[in-house]
């Protein structure tokens, strides 16, 4: 694949066009979707305390990979990482589950790595599951999911790295 400027020319001439992380934005209103609202920087940062199983939705076995970066980080800094991607077998040497649903166990944090269109399917898994978070990646976010999600008691963050705010607020 080729590198592309992030720019609003280059989005409104391609409709896939990728930015700097990777991440797909298909118009100008999608790339600047800003949510409605995300916890506190200390809510964020007691949620980011007591995780301590995170699923990686979207999870890359690519090492280049934004989501192998995230995860391996994750891994360094002592949470328990589940690879959730129907299209592997594994990655960072642990199993991939074909979905939420097949995760044994409990789910502290349900990590997106996923175009916000796949969003409702998982943050209803999620809530099956009862997962204690939805975490959405930078440039991802879905207002109707994270009502859903958040009005059956789940914590959720949209568009924020989750290895940016742990590094910034746990000294990663």
């Amino acid at each position: 694949m080729s590198a592309r400027r992030w720019s609003a020319r280059a989005l409104h001439a391609d409709p896939l066009a990728t930015g700097p992380m990777g991440h797909y934005a298909r118009s100008m209103s999608d790339a600047c979707a800003i949510p409605s609202h995300n916890p506190s920087s200390d809510q964020v940062r007691e949620l980011l305390k007591r995780a301590k199983r995170i699923a990686v939705v979207g999870l890359s076995d690519k090492p280049d990979r934004d989501s192998t970066m995230v995860a391996r980080y994750l891994m360094d800094h002592g949470y328990e990482v589940i690879p959730v991607n129907p299209a592997i077998e594994q990655a960072l040497g642990h199993k991939s589950y074909k979905s939420l649903g097949d995760v044994p166990g409990t789910i502290d944090i349900v990590d997106i790595f996923r175009k916000p269109e796949a969003v409702p399917a998982i943050v209803d898994e999620a809530i099956r599951l009862k997962a204690g978070a939805i975490w959405m990646q930078l440039g991802v976010t879905h207002e109707q999911a994270a009502k859903k999600a958040e009005a059956a008691g789940l914590q959720v963050v949209q568009s924020r790295c989750i290895k940016v705010d742990h590094a910034r607020l746990l000294g990663g």
